[in-house]
This record gives structure tokens, C-alpha cells and sequence, in this order.
């Protein structure tokens, strides 16, 4: 199997678009890609399973031990031909500015993946070769095996940092990519539209896969072979025994995207079904659910139409009232709430479950990896339960009715601690995002309380 990792020397270098455009090439060629994420992003991911037609998972050295990290690589690329994983922010840029915990650095070390490193080459001459020059002396223990220059200005200027490059390593330049609007992806407050707002995924497919065949040198990345030892690992196995099936709801729309692939997969291997649903198109429920998960999202971006959706919002509160589990991550926590007002000043209400009013703010709030513990029992684990998450959005709580709190949180970042974890009845929501593997009782724990609620019976 090919594997490596695609990592940039800073954030905005366009190494999704290099990651996207090599995934698109091989697909093209007939290769079966595994595509991987570095770090708690969810909208690269979620680009990554269009072009490639497999879920893309995340690997994460500070929320996931080692352990994790080798088995989710080893389980979900056991049956591909290739495994492409992109990598965050700059190379080694990690949790700190002392080390390389979190970084994409001490991904590729950790699964043994040689580097394909992406460069802005705008507005760089010669000085782009002591780039090139520093980033492979910086950490020995890393191979590094092509490059690929973003933004170049001419095929003059393309020659020029090509003889640059080649003076000072024999890292093979794989190419550049074109300026081409098709294969742009526009951003916004949290990074890139998802990809359920982009073109259609033939077209967008098409376009990638050309910019990668045309542009790009694949032959040098063809005998990148995965580590003997990763291709020995086992698929990951079930860690408790099945018991009686329930039936786990989950928002999965334009509004509700944000998901880890590996919390479905523990869900399921603890008995769940994983049944989607649209809070913005379904008027209903589906039938016979014993527990809800609903995920981040940009629910501000539809938050007219959540509002209207009245039935839905109904049939969600009684489905809390009756005592069944629910749990929310940010996105999904403030649909829970009484209102949310945007950066507009429009006042929308939500499904009035949780007595809590959201507003959207112009910056980012509590930015950054969160420890989490456990100081009561809830959905999710019993009290003294820790485990580790991220927090990412553009809101805040504007009023709240004193709701209990099950977590103490404590940010990477800041180091601010506070509570945290709204409990209200049989619903747990959070801001923090939390990945299933970093702890497997999470899980566990809430399929053993959607199964307690099996046979409650739910009335809007």
C-alpha cells in the first residue's frame, strides 16, 4: 500500500487543495484511497470522503494515545491501495511552541510516513531553497519525499525556484498546481464550506483529478510503501460484547456535519444502528429511536429554517421529555437552546429544550485543545471519567437558567478552567467536540443508556 503524509510549511499554503488534487489522481488511475486528517478538523475531512469515496478519519496525537492513533490508520486502511493523510497548520506546528505533541510531524514519525511538503511559492526566489533547506535539517528523524510549490508566478519564475530547490536537495519538485477557480474552496468563520455546499462531487472529482494528473509527478510517490509494521496491525476489534440493538439518531445535514467517522464506529461496535436524519428537511423523527446525538455544525448559516421547522423542534423536545438519552456538541447544543441571534442581530428561537439563549460572536471563543473531567455522572461515563477534546466556534452563552454542569474544563491554550457540560433530564451538551477513541467508555456509555431506554415511549 502507498502511504505518506502532505503537510505545509504554514497554514493557507493550499495543502488541502495538493492532498485533494493527489487523492483525485490516484482515484482517477484506479487506486482505492484511504484519505486521514491531522488534528480536530472536520470540514478538510469531509472534502477528503467526496473526492475519495471513503470516510476520512482523524488521527490526533495529544486527544488519541499512540495506540489509537496506529489502529485507526491500520483499521480503516487494511482494504486500500493508497493512504493519503494531511496534515495541520505547518509541519511541526503542535499544541506548543516547545514540542511536537499535536503536530504533523510527530504523526508521520509515530506511522513512519515520509513528507510531501507544500510550499506558497509567491513572491519567493532563491530564499524559497533555504526554506526547503530548514525544513528538512530541523528533524532528522524525518523523510521527506517530494515538493510541491502552490502559487507560482510563470513558468519563468517555475524554472528559477526549481534550480534553487535542486541545489540544496535531492527531494524530488513534484510539480505545482494551477491557479483554477474550479478547484478553489471557499472559507468562512471556521475554515472551508463543507463540502455538502461546494459543486457537485463528478465535477469537483474531475477537476482534481485532472489538476493532480496534468500538473503533478505521481511516479516518485508510487513506491511509497507503508511501513512492514503498520501493515501488519489488525483491524480494530470490537471492545465489548453486543447486546441487544439500539437505534441512535443522528443530525446529519448542512446545518449538522461535524463528526469524528471513529464515534459512529465505536457506537456500532457497542450495538448501536446509526439512523441519520435532517433537522432541516424531516418533519419527523425517525421511527423507534432509543437515544440522539447531534453533532457541530453551522447552524447559524440555517438558522430561518431550523426555526421554522416546528415540528421537528416538537418532536425533539419530547423526545427529551420522555426521558430518552441526548447528546449534543456545540452546533447541536445551541439548537437545543431557547434563541440564537446572529452577527445580524436576527433573533431566531430554536427548539426551546435546554433554557439557554446563544449569540454568535465575530471571533473565536475558547480556541484550542480541553481537558476534560468528569465531576458527576452522565451520558457519557461516571464521575472521575477523564478524556480530552477541542473547542472551535464563533459563539457564546448569552443567558442561562443555572443548569447543572457534569465537566471541569481545562483549556490548552489559556489554561482557564471552568464548568462546563449542561445536564438537564437525560441530555448532556457541550461546546467541547469529543473523539469516541481518546476514551472508549464515552461510548460505551451511551448506547447503555439509550439500551436502558429502550421501550419509552415518546409523544409530541
Amino acid at each position: 500500500m502507498i502511504a505518506f503524509i502532505v503537510a505545509g510549511t504554514a497554514s493557507g499554503v493550499g495543502k488541502t487543495t495538493v492532498a485533494l488534487a493527489l487523492m483525485a489522481a490516484l482515484r482517477e488511475r484506479g487506486y482505492s484511497v484511504q484519505p486521514f486528517k491531522c488534528g480536530p478538523d472536520f470540514l478538510d475531512a469531509g472534502h477528503h470522503s467526496t473526492i475519495c469515496g471513503r470516510a476520512s478519519r482523524n488521527l490526533d496525537t495529544w486527544m488519541l494515545n499512540g495506540s489509537a492513533n496506529r489502529a485507526i490508520f491500520a483499521s480503516a486502511s487494511r482494504d486500500a491501495d493508497a493512504a493519503i493523510v494531511e496534515g495541520m497548520m505547518g509541519l511541526y506546528d503542535g499544541v506548543a511552541g516547545g514540542g511536537e505533541d499535536g503536530s504533523a510531524a510527530q504523526i508521520a514519525k509515530l506511522l513512519g510516513l515520509p513528507v510531501v511538503l507544500v510550499l506558497d511559492a509567491g513572491k519567493s526566489a532563491r530564499s524559497i531553497a533555504a526554506v526547503v533547506k530548514g525544513f528538512e535539517s530541523f528533524d532528522p528523524e524525518l523523510q521527506f519525499a517530494g515538493i510541491v510549490l502552490n502559487r507560482v508566478g510563470s513558468d519563468r519564475h517555475y524554472s528559477l525556484l526549481k534550480t534553487a530547490i535542486g541545489s540544496v536537495t535531492a527531494t524530488p519538485l513534484l510539480g505545482r498546481l494551477p491557479t483554477d477557480l474550479a478547484l478553489a474552496i471557499p472559507e468562512r468563520h471556521l475554515g472551508l464550506q463543507t463540502t455538502e455546499e461546494t459543486t457537485s462531487v463528478g465535477i469537483r472529482l474531475a477537476a482534481f483529478a485532472q489538476a493532480g494528473q496534468q500538473s503533478l509527478d505521481l511516479e516518485p510517490l508510487l513506491s511509497l510503501v507503508c511501513p512492514s509494521e503498520m501493515a501488519k496491525c489488525q483491524a480494530i476489534p470490537a471492545l465489548f460484547p453486543k447486546q441487544t440493538r439500539v437505534r441512535i439518531g443522528v443530525a446529519r445535514d448542512k446545518a449538522f456535519s461535524f463528526y469524528y467517522e471513529d464515534n459512529f464506529d465505536l457506537l456500532r461496535e457497542n450495538g448501536a444502528e446509526i439512523v441519520p436524519f435532517s433537522p432541516l428537511a424531516d418533519a419527523e423523527l425517525p421511527p423507534n429511536l432509543d437515544g440522539l446525538y447531534l453533532g457541530g455544525g453551522y447552524p447559524e448559516l440555517h438558522a430561518d429554517a431550523l426555526s421554522r421547522n416546528a415540528s421537528m423542534c416538537a418532536e425533539i423536545r419530547a423526545f427529551a421529555e420522555s426521558g430518552k438519552p441526548l447528546y449534543a456538541e456545540c452546533g447541536g447544543m445551541i439548537y437545543l437552546g431557547k434563541s440564537l441571534t446572529t452577527l445580524a442581530r436576527h433573533n431566531y428561537t430554536m427548539t426551546g429544550l435546554l433554557p439557554m439563549e446563544f449569540e454568535m460572536t465575530p471571533q473565536l471563543v475558547h480556541f484550542g485543545y480541553v481537558e476534560v473531567e468528569f465531576v458527576e455522572d452522565c451520558l457519557l461515563g461516571e464521575k472521575g471519567t477523564r478524556v480530552r477534546g477541542h473547542s472551535f466556534h464563533c459563539s457564546r452563552v448569552r443567558a442561562d437558567g443555572a443548569i447543572p454542569t457534569a465537566y471541569h474544563l481545562k483549556y490548552s491554550l489559556s489554561g482557564r478552567e471552568e464548568p462546563e457540560g449542561y445536564q438537564f433530564k437525560n441530555v448532556l451538551a457541550s461546546y467541547v467536540h469529543l473523539h469516541f477513541r481518546a476514551n472508549p467508555i464515552l461510548a460505551r456509555s451511551l448506547v447503555t443508556a439509550a439500551r436502558r431506554a429502550q421501550g419509552v415511549g415518546v409523544s409530541a
